[in-house]
């Protein structure tokens, strides 16, 4: 692993999470976060059809239409943003409009623009388990994923 990133456990139940994008990406990352917060907006103009589902049940806030600087600027201002909109350019202009206000950004295709990477997680009634491999090897992630999962009778 070149850079070794800190596994800390944050809680974000009262943290605003926005997600721009609304692909395969941004689907994996709202659906890991579900678990642990309800304050989520995903600002993108098409979700992904389980992204949908979770829409017509109102498990997040989905404005759709293509981003723009000021829901990140303006007085709604996110405590995290994740950048996934499948257009390099309009992830890395997130990403350092984000780093110049200080605010905690995921950049979904530039792993050296991220605060912070999303875990392969494990989450029982009585533990949650977080692995990553810092992108150098996901497999492996998942791998040992499974065999905590196998072990934990998940």
């Amino acid at each position: 692993m070149e850079k070794a990133y800190f596994p800390m456990f944050v809680d974000i139940s009262e943290k605003e999470i926005l997600v721009v994008g609304g692909g395969k990406i941004a689907a994996r990352r709202i659906r890991t976060l579900l678990d642990f917060t309800v304050h989520i907006t995903v600002i993108t103009p098409a979700l992904d059809e389980k992204l949908r589902q979770y829409a017509d049940l109102e498990k997040f806030r989905w404005v759709q239409r293509k981003y723009r600087e000021s829901d990140i600027t303006g007085s709604d201002k996110p405590d995290i943003v994740l950048a996934a909109t499948g257009d390099t350019e309009v992830n890395a202009e997130i990403g350092r409009l984000c780093r110049s206000l200080g605010i905690c950004v995921n950049v979904a295709d530039k792993k050296e623009m991220c605060d912070f990477y999303f875990p392969s997680i494990v989450k029982t009634e009585e533990v949650v388990i977080g692995i990553n491999s810092g992108g150098a090897n996901p497999g492996a992630t998942k791998r040992t994923r499974e065999k905590i999962e196998e072990w934990l009778g998940k």
